[in-house]
């Protein structure tokens, strides 16, 4: 088995095409994979069941953890670029094992983030075709949309990222639009009871932020683009960043809005599926919601595709480490893409939620369901990397105060939404979760433990 590491560096074939994104094909990347537009629609009402009226807080909290944790990725970003991402980062501070389980994580995570955002679109998709009197098998829905994030996967990575840049800034300026229409009939802007800081729930709060973070999982997505970013040592490590800050504070804005506008409306947000849609029809303007539908669709979309060129391209990386089979870490001829890498993802992401949804399990339950178990590989890696990038600057010898701060900052920082996952045990089904999660970990000890033992042989 080959060791792991840099993908340029070590002189493995790669083939993808080189320095063809720009900064804002790069950023989009990144955003998308995060699908700002996700959190308002269908997160927040799930982090108000928890936060209530601080769920702006918990976003606030959560922004600071990602950038934080953005901070320590980037002290890799600054220095190497490859396709491996933080597989091949962790590799380098904390050495093969670790590499190995951060890979491992990652592709479970991007993966699951597709697939739930994946059932989020065919919601949006049933509520767009219910406006107008139709009716779709969600199950031909969902093999449509996988289809089609295949198919631009698959075609061309600039492709993807300018269908990403410009779905995502559709969608988020309708949602902004939509808010300042409310804030209008309210005649406020202030409502005191989301700054009652002694009011709030903690413990509330410590669960809300699960999901508040998962809101951000993905920001670090555009690292998976080290061959295919221009400049990759300066772009990348910006989009991660601003990516971060750019969500967040669309989050907390969102958050704000929504917590503020249900409080004159009959419905709990809490229950609200679709709460921005619930928001059109209250303040009289039902038409909006059509284009709030349309904009969670193309956005939940773009995030699925965002999810696949960062799946595929760990897939590619550690197939060249060894860890998969050579064949899909090979980079078609004309596309310059790891399309084998994309259709073997594309498969895994219809497989588990068709199967679902073909059993009759609710669409926002998939999401919910699929969309914690990835949180659980995000935050696995998040605590990762905070440990390798001080490591690895006493490595080079660049560490200073700064830097423990940093890594420290957010290692405990990830520390409550990682506790808040298991104590106290949440109701069936997550009960399961962690179990799920821990045997996944399993399997990819087995499977790394065999290729070990094999490399000795040899």
């Amino acid at each position: 088995m080959q060791d792991f590491g840099d993908h340029r560096a070590s002189g493995a074939p790669g083939g993808l095409r080189a320095g063809c994104l720009s900064f804002p094909e790069t950023l989009a990347q990144s955003v998308a994979n995060i699908s700002p537009t996700l959190t308002p629609v269908l997160i927040v009402p799930l982090v108000f069941a928890s936060a209530g009226a601080g769920t702006w807080l918990a976003y606030l909290f959560a922004m600071i953890r990602l950038v934080l944790v953005g901070s320590n990725i980037n002290q890799f970003a600054r220095r190497s670029a490859t396709p491996g991402s933080l597989y091949s980062f962790v590799t380098r501070g904390l050495g093969m094992h670790a590499g190995f389980m951060t890979g491992w994580c990652l592709i479970l995570a991007y993966l699951l983030t597709a697939m739930a955002v994946l059932a989020g679109t065919v919601n949006y998709a049933g509520l767009l075709l219910g406006e107008m009197h139709l009716h779709a098998s969600p199950v031909l829905v969902y093999t449509l949309a996988t289809v089609g994030v295949w198919l631009i996967a698959y075609k061309d990575i600039r492709l993807s990222t300018r269908v990403m840049l410009v779905l995502e800034v559709l969608s988020m300026a309708l949602i902004l639009i939509l808010g300042i229409i409310v804030m209008f009939k309210l005649h406020t802007l202030v409502d005191s009871s989301q700054f009652n800081i002694g009011a709030l729930h903690v413990a509330g709060l410590k669960a809300g932020l699960i999901l508040a973070i998962f809101s951000f999982v993905g920001y670090e997505s555009a690292t998976t683009l080290g061959d295919e970013a221009k400049n990759p040592q300066v772009t990348i490590p910006r989009s991660v960043l601003l990516s971060a800050l750019i969500s967040g504070t669309f989050f907390m804005l969102t958050a704000y809005i929504a917590v503020m506008a249900f409080e004159g409306l009959p419905g709990s947000l809490a229950d609200s599926t679709a709460p921005f849609n619930d928001l059109a029809r209250g303040f009289g303007v039902g038409a909006f919601g059509l284009l709030i539908s349309t904009g969670a669709v193309i956005s939940l979309f773009a995030c699925a595709l965002a999810s696949v060129n960062a799946a595929s391209r760990i897939i590619f990386s550690m197939s060249h480490g060894g860890i998969f089979t050579a064949h899909v870490g090979r980079a078609h001829s004309t596309n310059q893409t790891p399309h084998l890498a994309v259709s073997l993802s594309c498969v895994l992401i219809f497989s588990l939620p068709a199967t679902l949804m073909a059993r009759g399990v609710a669409l926002l339950d998939v999401f919910n369901d699929l969309s914690t178990l990835a949180t659980f590989g995000f935050l696995v890696v998040y605590v990762l990397i905070s440990i390798a990038a001080p490591l690895y600057l006493k490595w080079l010898g660049e560490l200073n105060g700064a830097d423990i701060f940093k890594s420290l900052g957010a290692i405990l920082f990830m520390v409550p939404p990682v506790i808040a996952a298991v104590y106290p045990m949440p109701a069936a089904p997550a009960d399961q979760f962690p179990l799920y999660f821990a045997a996944y970990l399993g399997t990819g000890a087995l499977w790394y433990g065999y290729l070990l033992s094999g490399a000795r042989t040899r």
